[in-house]
């Protein structure tokens, strides 16, 4: 199973450990053990809906073509849509670039009841502004303490948070890339700014070690999940989130006694 990083520790993300885990079941094992979490997750998030103590934030932060969009379709396909939502951040707006960085952030936060799921998030503001030097050392440093202080707030206010780093090889990303260019239902999203960050690979490499290890911290911990293998990858993800809102021991709500009592007047 995925084991938290540890505060101030960079965690292994080398080609190795992107691979597809030991200790795991065989692939058909693997489906159906998938298969029996995610119907898990589908019934703890209608037990999530109607307690409403707390909202999940789930945080998927990934190279291109690690399969952010592929967990969250994959995984949250379990779910109720009513009680989910899903932010995607893309380059900041005018707007949001006239307030502070937390701000665009801040206001995607799901409401209690809710799991709120953000493809990307505010870790952008220091990896992509860090590795392309869109703002300068002194104020990208100063973020991960802001962020911690920022997670630590929604977490008093009942806000779950769990972030899952999706981690892939080298050359993994360059399969996915070529495979991304030569489907035409998938190359619609290409950039070519994608292959200018894939030059950037140990540069990003060192971004992602030092977010991580700055900001998993026990209100809102990060995951690396070994990425190269969907499967595993679709598994480990679920098998975490389960895990955590059984262990919310999650109630339905009782009826108010007026309530009950118009079971009397139905004809």
């Amino acid at each position: 199973m995925l084991v938290p990083v540890r505060l101030g520790h960079a965690p292994d993300l080398g080609d190795r450990a992107a691979k597809r885990p030991g200790g795991l079941p065989d692939r058909e094992q693997l489906k159906e053990l998938t298969d029996n979490a995610r119907e898990k997750l589908g019934e703890l998030q209608d037990v999530f809906y109607a307690d409403r103590r707390f909202a999940l934030l789930v945080v998927v932060q990934g190279r291109d073509a690690s399969g952010k969009d592929g967990v969250i379709r994959h995984v949250f396909g379990a779910c109720n849509p009513q009680g989910v939502q899903v932010t995607g951040f893309k380059v900041p707006t005018d707007l949001e670039r006239s307030h502070d960085f937390l701000w665009r952030v801040h206001t995607a936060v799901p409401p209690r009841g809710l799991i709120g799921i953000f493809n990307r998030s505010h870790y952008e503001d220091v990896l992509v502004v860090r590795v392309r030097k869109l703002a300068p050392a002194d104020v990208w440093k100063k973020r991960y303490d802001q962020i911690n202080a920022f997670e630590e707030m929604l977490s008093i206010n009942n806000v779950i948070i769990l972030k899952f780093f999706l981690h892939i090889s080298c050359d993994e990303q360059r399969e996915q890339l070529i495979e991304r260019l030569e489907d035409p239902t998938k190359n619609w999203k290409f950039r070519a700014g994608d292959l200018e960050d894939r030059k950037l690979w140990s540069d990003y490499t060192k971004a992602y070690q030092d977010a991580l290890a700055k900001c998993s911290t026990k209100w809102a911990p990060w995951y690396v999940v070994p990425a190269n293998d969907k499967r595993a990858r679709n598994y480990l993800v679920t098998k975490t989130i389960v895990e955590k809102l059984e262990s919310l021991k999650l109630r339905y709500p009782p009826a108010p006694k007026e309530v009950l009592a118009l079971k009397d007047s139905i004809v």
